[in-house]
């Protein structure tokens, strides 16, 4: 793998892998939490209307550039980032490449293109409302995080989707759409010295080099600490430290009579952050101990193979530059509500209590990190966790670090974890 710096601060890295397919994606350091005194929304909205129409091409054109080619264009917000991603065949990915830099850069948001999305948008808020299981998370890291810029939705609201206007959008993508904030990867057959020169070629035309010298450092998270797992999005710590910044709300339990057939419920907490190296990989391992999506983890393995009161129950662990937010979920009949909430507390109350077993504990480590090595096949998921990776550390950890991350973690450790993130934890239950 290669990674560097354009003259500008954008960070890139190219990996060589695969056989035909090659992966683009471009990360930009901007998301929910930094609209600020823009409308609601606007960064998810900004995602999406950047497909609208350039100075170089229309909406349509956009739309069957990469189409004719065999490939697809996608993208997505999270509170922290907007990510444009590309998949091609390897001999097309400069075309690709071009093109996720056109978007970033040169998006036009003509009115029309942009009344045609908002509608879009507006109909995507409403059918969020319409499936419980969403809005009930949504509902929940609301409450958890307010008071906080990661209390707002990512997707707004549609009254403040309406308030947008093009010039919103200008003012929006020039604020944050810079190169100091973006990280461009590549995951391709091609060899890597011969992807770095197209990526060298190609920034280069959307940000030439300044006469005067480079950029200086980039913009980067609040820390230099460890880097995602490939395929993952989790992360291996090396270094840093520091707890959650973001101001902790009081613990809540909520039950909302939304006269649903079904039960939605979220319990859980606050959990580290992206950069709290040594608790963070151990929060990891308990996500996947707890409910991660093997059918022997604890939550699984009582409530749905052996009880069969839910139809699927996980456990999530998302991490932020400040702060984190581990929660359990799951749907249920409402006769079985009760009994599910019991076996919930007897789980976390022994992982609470009691430190795992070594035997549990080195079985639990070497699924970890099974996992983690299967989800690095994706060349998708591998390219667009390398820009997670370059955005908040400015590189890449190896396969070795990982695993090393990983058997670092002692059971003490997890109990402790447990005992952090669901010591009082709040509740969020949609009847």
């Amino acid at each position: 793998m290669i990674t560097g710096q354009t003259d500008k601060g954008l960070r890139y890295a190219v990996r060589q892998a695969g056989t035909a397919v090659g992966y683009c994606a471009l990360s930009i350091r901007c998301g929910t939490r930094d609209e600020g005194e823009f409308p609601q929304g606007i960064a998810h909205f900004t995602e999406h209307t950047i497909f609208r129409g350039t100075r170089k091409r229309s909406a349509a054109a956009i739309a069957s550039y990469l189409d004719r080619l065999g490939g697809e264009l996608n993208a997505y917000t999270t509170k922290e980032e907007i990510v444009i991603h590309a998949t091609v065949l390897k001999e097309d990915l400069p075309k690709a490449i071009g093109l996720l830099l056109e978007l970033a850069t040169e998006a036009s948001f003509p009115e029309r293109e942009v009344e045609t999305e908002r509608g879009v948008v507006i109909d995507e808020i409403i059918s969020y409302k319409d499936s419980p299981s969403e809005d009930v998370y949504d509902r929940f890291e609301e409450a958890l995080f307010a008071g906080h810029p990661l209390c707002r939705p990512i997707l707004g609201t549609a009254a403040s989707v309406r308030k947008i206007t093009p010039a919103d959008l200008h003012r929006f993508r020039a604020a944050f759409f810079r190169p100091e904030r973006m990280a461009l990867t590549v995951v391709s057959p091609l060899d890597e010295p011969r992807m770095e020169k197209d990526v060298k070629r190609l920034t280069e035309r959307y940000f030439p080099a300044s006469k005067t010298g480079g950029a200086g450092t980039p913009e980067a998270g609040p820390g230099n600490a460890g880097t995602p797992d490939e395929g993952t999005g989790n992360a291996t710590p090396e270094a840093g430290n520091g707890e959650s910044k973001a101001p902790a709300a009081p613990p809540f339990d909520r039950t909302v009579n939304k006269r649903n057939h079904e039960v939605n419920a979220v319990i859980g907490g606050r959990a580290p952050s992206l950069y709290e190296p040594k608790d963070r990989i151990t929060a990891i391992l308990l996500t996947n101990i707890l409910g991660g999506p093997a059918s022997n983890s604890l939550l699984n393995s009582e409530l749905r193979e052996k009880k069969g009161w839910v139809y699927g129950i996980e456990c999530s662990y998302t991490q932020y530059a400040d702060t984190g937010i581990m929660a359990i979920t799951f749907g249920c009949d409402k006769p079985n509500l009760d009994a599910c909430l019991r076996a919930i507390d007897r789980i976390l109350g022994r992982l609470k209590d009691r430190p795992l077993s070594e035997r549990r504990l080195k079985a639990a480590k070497r699924q970890l990190a099974a996992q983690l090595a299967v989800g690095s096949e994706s060349g998708e998921a591998r390219c667009l966790s390398m820009g997670k990776s370059l955005l908040a550390f400015g590189r890449i950890s190896t396969g070795a670090e990982n695993r090393a991350a990983i058997d670092a973690v002692t059971a003490e450790d997890i109990r402790r974890m447990a005992g952090r993130v669901f010591g009082a934890p709040s509740r969020l239950i949609y009847l």
